[in-house]
C-alpha cells in the first residue's frame, strides 16, 4: 500500500488548505483524483475531491481513517474497484473491501448516504468485462440490503449501440475519462442524489 503514500500527503496537505467546509466527499481512484471541475458541476454538494490516483478498493479501505479525519460530512460518493479487478483480484474480494470500506463509514459518520458508482466497462479493459459485470452485481445485491447506501449504475450508460464500451468517453488510453465522460458521470450522478433527496 505504500506506493500511494505521497497521494495521500497530497490530500493531507490539500485538507489544510481548504477555505471551505467540505458536506460531500467524492472518494476513490483516478476517475475521481482527475475529474478537472468537480466543484463546479457540483456546487450545491459542497465536495472535496478525495480521490487518488491508482487506488484500489483495498487501498480505500487502507487509508480511510487517514483521509477522512478531520472530514464531518452529510454525504460519500464512491469509485473505486476498478483497479482491484484490472490488477487480478477476484470480485469476492472485491466485494470484501466495498463492505469492510461500508462499515469504516457507518463507524464514523453513522448512517449518512452513500451512493456508489458502478465500476465502468473501460475500452482497455475488456477482457474482464465478465469480473466486472460480476462485481456491480454482487455489490448492488448488498446495497439493496441497506437504505444508507445507493447504487449509480454508470456501465449501462457508458456502452455504445453494440453493447460495447463507448469509445467516445474515453481518452485514448481507454481508462481515463475524457471531457465527455465526465460530463456523463456529472448528469448520472446529479440525477440520482437529487431524486434520492427530493424523496426524503
Amino acid at each position: 500500500m505504500f506506493w500511494y503514500e505521497d497521494e495521500v500527503k497530497r490530500l493531507e496537505r490539500e485538507r489544510s488548505s481548504l477555505t471551505f467546509s467540505p458536506r460531500t466527499a467524492f472518494y476513490g481512484s483516478s476517475s475521481i483524483r482527475l475529474w478537472p471541475h468537480l466543484k463546479d458541476d457540483f456546487p450545491e454538494l459542497s465536495p472535496v475531491n478525495l480521490g487518488f490516483g491508482g487506488s484500489t478498493l483495498a487501498a480505500c479501505v487502507w487509508y480511510f481513517e487517514r483521509i477522512f479525519t478531520a472530514y464531518d460530512l452529510e454525504l460519500i460518493i464512491l469509485y473505486a474497484g476498478d483497479n482491484d479487478l484490472g490488477d487480478g483480484r477476484h470480485p469476492e474480494e472485491v466485494f470484501i473491501c466495498f463492505k469492510q470500506l461500508v462499515a469504516q463509514i457507518k463507524d464514523k459518520y453513522g448512517a449518512i448516504p452513500v451512493f456508489f458508482v458502478s465500476i465502468k466497462p473501460s475500452v482497455s479493459r475488456r477482457n474482464i468485462t465478465n469480473q466486472i459485470k460480476y462485481t456491480n452485481h454482487i455489490i448492488q445485491k448488498e446495497i439493496l440490503k441497506h437504505s444508507s447506501l445507493h447504487y449509480i449504475d454508470i456501465y449501462q450508460e457508458m456502452l455504445d449501440e453494440k453493447g460495447e464500451p463507448n469509445t467516445n468517453f474515453f481518452q485514448p488510453d481507454g481508462l481515463h475519462l475524457n471531457e465527455k465522460g465526465y460530463s456523463l458521470w456529472k448528469n448520472v450522478i446529479s440525477l440520482n442524489v437529487n431524486y434520492f433527496f427530493n424523496l426524503i
